[in-house]
Parts: C-alpha cells; sequence; structure tokens
C-alpha cells in the first residue's frame, strides 16, 4: 500500500473524516449484528429450531416409519386374536 501524500490540510481532514464514518457505521453493523444473535438466543426460538428441525426430519420420514412398523403391529394383532 502506498503511502497518500496530502497537499492540504482540508485533504487529510476529509480522508480522517470518512475513516470515521466508516469506524461508527461497522460500529453500528457489530451492534446490529449482536442485537440480532441476542435475539435469536431466546429460549423461545431455541425450543422452536430444536423441535422445526425435528418435525422436519420425521415429517419425511413417516413413510419409512410406517413401513417398518406396520408388519409388527400387524403380526401382535394376529398373535393376539390367535391367543398367544
Amino acid at each position: 500500500m502506498e503511502k497518500k501524500k496530502y497537499s492540504s490540510y482540508a485533504e487529510l481532514e476529509r480522508d480522517l473524516e470518512i475513516l470515521k464514518l466508516e469506524k461508527e457505521i461497522n460500529y453500528q453493523k457489530l451492534v446490529l449484528s449482536f442485537q440480532k444473535t441476542k435475539e435469536s438466543i431466546t429460549p423461545h426460538k431455541i425450543v422452536n429450531g430444536f423441535v422445526s428441525s425435528y418435525t422436519e426430519y420425521f415429517s419425511n420420514s413417516y413413510v419409512k416409519i410406517i413401513q417398518a412398523v406396520l408388519p409388527y403391529i400387524i403380526g401382535w394383532f394376529i398373535n393376539k386374536k390367535r391367543g398367544n
């Protein structure tokens, strides 16, 4: 990175003001990010995230679960009727 040469104090002050504003913008982005993170780590949202992930997993797996369990249920009813 080349060193910039200033020909007047006005140029220097302008660049310092730009850097100050960029610093403030980055600080505000950090504060906003922290607030969003803080809001997302509430017990209610954690539980909802946990439940929704398992709900999504099991909603896609209902057919497989039923196919795996159904033969055992049918066998249990048949054995129950026979008296075993």
